[in-house]
């Protein structure tokens, strides 16, 4: 299928599903994409510090805490979509080291023509599998390593093993964190399984999400931040709080309950991550 436009609206077959660049109405220069009708990245041209989705302001904000502002570090990023995080890390703390993992190479292209990043030699864009560009990667060479990865608005079951996250553990620091996307529903069977999993491996945690989706209400993104130092619980707390959609933090015991002895997740037995419910996704066309 080629290139179709309707509007200032792009949508283009990639190799992951129909790919769609939406204007956004309100800011003039930002653009949301969107894969099969799941949106998966906002971007402000204009403005990169500029985070419309909530779940991105929050591993925004452990990125913020995981050294002193400005200072550069050298982040991995499992799953590229529009290069929010990373416009947001090169705006932020110029001089950092990036290496954005897409398996999509067709729609890496689509976003280098339609919204192109800033030339910076030290933002590298690969296209390869997150697991193979982990295997790949040198012992502790990364401070941080984000992961954001899904198809078909799952997370592939590949990426949610014990396996999976020792190789996350490996390539870290050790200072290091890994910041993951959740995403999961009622009964959070999904979400408790990722915290043991990776727990296991990276045994200093926090989650960051809607109190309604902690509690295992609705449907939303949580953010996992795992190292093997204590995470910025207050900080983070704060942030949340203090965020257009307030959030909660769970950690030490509340995270332990959470948990609730989930199983660790193997690679024999992983499985893509929970579907979205139908019809969760609305956005303006």
């Amino acid at each position: 299928m080629g290139r179709r436009r309707a509007g200032d609206r792009v949508a283009e077959q990639v190799e992951t599903g129909l790919a769609e660049l939406l204007p956004d109405p309100d800011r003039p220069g930002s653009w949301t994409l969107l894969l099969d009708g799941a949106p998966q990245s906002h971007v402000d041209l204009t403005d990169p510090t500029h985070l419309e989705f909530e779940y991105v302001r929050r591993l925004a904000a452990a990125i913020d805490l995981v050294a002193p502002a400005g200072v550069p570090l050298r982040v991995l990023h499992l799953g590229g979509g529009a290069l929010t995080l990373p416009r947001y890390v090169a705006a932020t703390r110029p001089g950092s080291g990036q290496r954005v993992s897409e398996v999509d190479g067709a729609l890496v292209e689509l976003v280098r023509r339609a919204l192109p990043w800033p030339a910076d030699p030290r933002l590298k864009v690969r296209v390869g599998d997150a697991r193979a560009v982990l295997a790949a990667s040198r012992d502790a060479s990364y401070d941080v390593v984000v992961a954001d990865v899904f198809a078909g608005a799952r997370t592939p079951a590949h990426l949610t093993s014990a396996e999976y996250a020792g190789e996350v553990a490996r390539v870290l620091r050790p200072d290091g964190w890994y910041l993951a996307n959740i995403a999961d529903g009622p009964p959070l069977r999904h979400a408790r399984g990722q915290v043991a999993t990776v727990r296991s491996v990276l045994p200093r945690a926090a989650l960051v999400g809607d109190a309604a989706v902690l509690r295992g209400r609705r449907y939303g993104n949580l953010v996992l931040v795992a190292g093997r130092v204590e995470p910025p619980v207050p900080e983070l707390t704060r942030r949340a709080a203090g965020d257009w959609f307030p959030g909660r933090v769970l950690s030490g015991a509340e995270l332990d309950r959470f948990a609730g002895g989930a199983p660790v997740v193997r690679d024999a037995d992983a499985t893509d991550s929970t579907p979205p419910p139908p019809g969760i996704f609305s956005v303006r066309r």
